[in-house]
């Protein structure tokens, strides 16, 4: 069995799939986060994995945790998934391709697994918000990156002597009548700007809406879009067959 894992800022977020499975179809899947860690032990104990692809972008503290976590259930190191200048049809287009997040480039694979021959912003809207643009041609042309919806939100309340912390609920009003719903409905608006901005840069023939608070920000958007969970672990399930078995940390 296949295990794909994505080690994002917050959450460790996995899948298992067979070896011949098509990308995003899965036995298990979960996630839980950073201090919950542990867990993920006795939930890929006896799944008889014999691979594992991993997206990490929370640092080496995390990696050194995966690779003990990992050790008593796989035959083999694991292989660390890391951006690279063209993988499966896809061109990576940023200054220095290996500087790109594994996140986003397996968000970029996973978006045209999903939607093949568009022109496509992918929007993960986790713990930092990323909007990257992606050719119908296969390049991935770079994107933006700003504090996600739960950073802004806790950022106007540490940041101001008056203003309270808000968490996300119901969508209010865009003009809203009182203080909580005012700062929500201005970081969603701010949220669904940038997606809304990028897709009309590209021009967008679509938009994939992936993370933690895509639920609250999809539902703002105008332009045509997929709410899809779990984009990253689609798009390493589509690298997997051109991926080496073992690869050392990057």
């Amino acid at each position: 069995m296949l295990l794909l894992v994505d080690a994002g800022n917050t959450r460790i977020k996995w899948a298992i799939a067979a070896p011949d499975a098509a990308p995003g179809d899965w036995t298990a899947h979960g996630a839980v986060p950073h201090a919950e860690l542990e867990r993920l032990q006795a939930a890929w104990a006896g799944q008889g994995l014999a691979r594992a692809i991993v997206s990490n972008v929370a640092g080496h503290a995390m990696e050194a945790q995966l690779t003990a976590l990992l050790a008593p259930l796989l035959p083999a190191p694991p292989t660390w998934f890391t951006s690279r200048a063209e993988l499966k049809g896809l061109r990576n287009r940023y200054r220095n391709p290996t500087q790109l997040g594994s996140d986003r480039f397996a968000a970029a694979l996973g978006a045209r697994c999903v939607a093949p021959g568009k022109n496509l912003v992918v929007a993960t809207c986790g713990t930092a918000t990323t909007v990257d643009a992606v050719s119908a041609a296969g390049d991935f042309l770079g994107g933006m990156i700003l504090p996600g919806l739960g950073l802004m939100l806790g950022a106007l309340a540490r940041g101001t002597a008056q203003l309270p912390q808000v968490v996300p609920g119901a969508t209010p009003a865009t003009f809203a009548d009182h203080t909580s719903d005012a700062i929500l409905s201005g970081c969603l608006a701010a949220q669904a700007g940038a997606i809304e901005r990028a897709c009309a840069a590209l021009p967008a023939d679509l938009c994939i809406v992936s993370g933690g608070a895509a639920a609250s920000v999809a539902p703002l958007l105008s332009v045509p879009h997929w709410m899809l969970d779990n984009i990253v672990l689609v798009g390493l399930h589509a690298a997997a067959p051109f991926l080496a078995s073992d690869s050392a940390p990057a």
